[in-house]
């Protein structure tokens, strides 16, 4: 039995790394699928009196947004969401992720703001609570404040069809 050991632990290994290939890195679970999506209240870009929480959004399906100024590929899916934003399809919430330098709101002003609302979140700890690993990662939330996407990385034409418009017609948005 000893003689076979280091065999049966090298295939059982070979076997999780094979499984592993063939994984979508930009499909991370997330525990947050199917949970009440966490509770925060962020003062909103260029107006630190006035505020936003997702209790503002209850009774609607809407997307966070979890983008930075100085994110590459937040650049790539910002026409996008600004179509996004004019057709009206669904609202979109703009979480300003560690924005040290604070040029979102210059940055907005110039390549046009497709967010209702734009929360900063210069610590970063609204985004830990949310498993933001990186940006952009973008939620769908339903009526209830229930998360029922996560998608990792910017949202391209294709990722709009596929993932994000059929779940937006379960959802009854």
């Amino acid at each position: 039995m000893k003689r076979w050991l280091p065999l049966v632990i090298f295939v059982v290994l070979v076997g999780f790394f094979a499984k592993g290939l063939f994984l979508n890195p930009r499909e991370v679970p997330s525990p947050f699928i199917g949970r009440t999506a966490p509770a925060f209240t962020l003062p909103l870009v260029g107006d630190a009196n006035a505020a936003f929480s997702p209790a503002d959004m209850k009774g609607r399906v809407w997307m966070l947004n979890v983008w930075a100024p100085w994110c590459v590929s937040c650049r790539y899916e910002h026409p996008l969401l600004m179509q996004i934003a004019q057709s009206g399809r669904v609202p979109i919430v703009g979480l300003n992720w560690k924005d040290k330098k604070r040029e979102a709101e210059a940055l907005l002003a110039n390549t046009g703001n497709p967010y209702v609302a734009v929360p900063e979140d210069l610590d970063g700890k609204v985004g830990i609570n949310y498993g933001v690993t990186g940006t952009p990662e973008t939620y769908l939330i339903d009526k209830q404040g229930v998360v029922r996407m996560k998608h990792i990385g910017p949202i391209s034409p294709e990722v709009w069809a596929d993932k994000f418009e059929p779940k937006l017609k379960e959802l009854g948005a």
